[in-house]
């Protein structure tokens, strides 16, 4: 990728966390990449759409490979599940609630307007399902349990990110972690 794509994509996932698809404009995009309006439509023919589809992949890839950083340096699942959270409570605090999911804040207002954007939302959801299940089997949880204790693990991070952003909180990123937690802890002592 090159640097000005890079940066472009990078501003662009900045300014759709923090004030979503529609709310963000491609002049904006341009002028906080230090980027030629014109470069926009160089590296992204189909305009913003095609930008936000690939500044959706980018990005859940980035948070999946967060996840597995964060799962490698912890020393068993619940610690793993548990410092996710904290981290994210964290970051909400250090940017002022302003950063949070940039696939969820974009999944909620296109879901019913832009299929294209729905889809590519629907397919990180998807990749950060089946990953998490994969890690949650891996830790000796069977498949069927670990898919739905993912899909339960990302159901709480999402609506507990909606929740703190709009309270200006982390009580309940705090709450849905120990949630997450228990239900880690609670499955893996079912598994053995």
């Amino acid at each position: 990728m090159t640097d000005t794509k890079e940066r472009i994509m990078d501003s662009s996932a900045e300014l759709f966390r923090r004030q979503g698809y529609t709310g963000t404009g491609v002049k904006q995009i341009a002028a906080m990449a230090s980027a030629p309006f014109g470069s926009l439509y160089h590296f992204f023919p189909g305009g913003k759409e095609q930008l936000g589809e690939e500044v959706i992949r980018w990005s859940g890839g980035l948070y999946l490979q967060l996840f597995a950083t964060i799962a490698m340096q912890a020393p068993d699942p619940i610690t793993a599940v548990g410092d996710f959270f904290s981290g994210a409570a964290e970051t909400l605090r250090e940017t002022d609630y302003a950063d949070a999911c940039p696939i969820a804040t974009v999944a909620l207002e296109v879901a019913s307007t832009n299929d294209p954007l729905r889809k590519a939302t629907a397919e990180v959801f998807d990749s950060w399902i089946d990953a998490a299940s994969a890690y949650f089997v891996a830790g000796g949880i069977p498949h069927e349990q670990a898919r739905e204790l993912a899909l339960s693990m990302l159901c709480l991070l999402e609506g507990a990110f909606i929740f703190s952003r709009a309270m200006r909180s982390t009580e309940p990123l705090e709450h849905a972690g120990a949630c997450a937690v228990a239900a880690v802890r609670s499955a893996l002592s079912h598994g053995s």
